[in-house]
């Protein structure tokens, strides 16, 4: 039986103190936030559980096997550290930290000290997501050739990270978790309708050696909220709806076939349209395989799907898209 301590009880947190909390293999003993308000919430809803305004309280607990860390990005770091150095596990809301140094320093310290470092990218474990990598893996839409992913709504204005930085660490991470090959390159732009700087619409765009190109739209300015993800093959396609009650992958048999080209001015191309496959997936709550995979992973000592290393290119990536925008679009290589 683990016992977690879990920093940070807002938004996130309590649906993190619900999942954790509903395992059989763990025991949430201590949740912390600095919010008074917030501590007569979590003690209204879980008596049993002790509420700590310091996050402290938690990492120099010895009776706490791990943490769970749900507070604003610019702390991640610091707190994450400071736990494993503690010994304890660790995972930590996305992104993985605020810079690539950030976040190299605490993959290296996790395995320095034989420690799960986790980054939950909740996407990967849902049914959608996974049933995408199912067909990818198993040939079905043939070589995977795009990725163009729109995730846009009407706020949440953030005061310190941009809408990349907020909105594209979910889609990046799908990228990353269902294309082996990984990019070189990125060119991003964005502007701010704000005066704190802080980009409110954002464009990035990962290009890879090969055949094959990313592109994700966010914007906190949109009259209406889409999660849309087209993910194109050379035999077919697949459309995934995160909005969609109970459709939110459909596999389409279309592609198109270059023919011949006799000059620029004159290229044929073959279009073939077939059925629409809609595949039945999980509808399990994807928060609780991110707590299974997390505690599994800590008792078996093995990597978990949503790794370190998958949360470092996520970083590695914004980082190279915030250098990108301050440079007008300029191509940035991921290093």
């Amino acid at each position: 039986m683990l016992n977690i301590g879990i920093i940070g009880y807002g938004y996130w947190g309590v649906n993190l103190v619900r999942n954790f909390n509903s395992q059989d293999s763990c025991n949430v003993s201590k949740v912390a936030d600095n919010r008074q308000d917030r501590l007569a919430l979590l003690q209204k809803n879980y008596p049993e559980i002790r509420a700590v305004n310091q996050g402290e309280a938690i990492i120099n607990d010895p009776n706490i096997d791990a943490v769970v860390i749900a507070t604003p990005v610019y702390t991640h770091h610091g707190l994450a550290k400071a736990a494993l150095l503690n010994g304890k596990h660790v995972m930590i809301e996305k992104p993985m930290a605020a810079s690539t140094a950030e976040a190299e320093e605490l993959l290296n310290l996790a395995e320095q000290k034989n420690l799960v470092l986790m980054v939950d990218h909740t996407f990967l474990y849902t049914g959608a997501v996974q049933k995408i990598r199912e067909l990818i893996d198993g040939n079905a839409i043939g070589k995977p050739r795009y990725f163009d992913s729109t995730r846009i709504n009407l706020g949440l204005f953030q005061p310190d990270i941009n809408v990349l930085w907020d909105l594209a660490p979910h889609d990046i991470s799908i990228l990353s978790f269902l294309i082996a090959e990984r990019p070189y390159s990125i060119n991003a732009t964005g502007i701010s309708h704000t005066r704190n700087g802080i980009e409110n619409i954002g464009y990035l765009t990962v290009n890879y050696e090969h055949d094959f190109i990313a592109h994700f739209n966010c914007s906190w300015t949109s009259p209406v909220k889409i999660r849309q993800t087209l993910i194109g093959g050379d035999s077919k396609m697949i459309v995934y709806n995160d909005l969609e009650a109970s459709e939110k992958v459909r596999v389409y048999d279309t592609s198109y076939s270059h023919i011949t080209e006799q000059d620029k001015f004159n290229i044929r191309v073959d279009y073939r349209m077939g059925d629409v496959l809609i595949p039945k997936i999980s509808n399990r709550e994807a928060l609780a395989g991110v707590a299974e995979d997390f505690i599994n992973s800590i008792l078996e000592n093995r990597i978990p799907i949503s790794n370190a290393k998958l949360g470092l290119e996520v970083v590695k990536i914004l980082e190279a898209s915030q250098e990108s925008i301050k440079h007008q679009g300029k191509e940035v290589l991921i290093k």
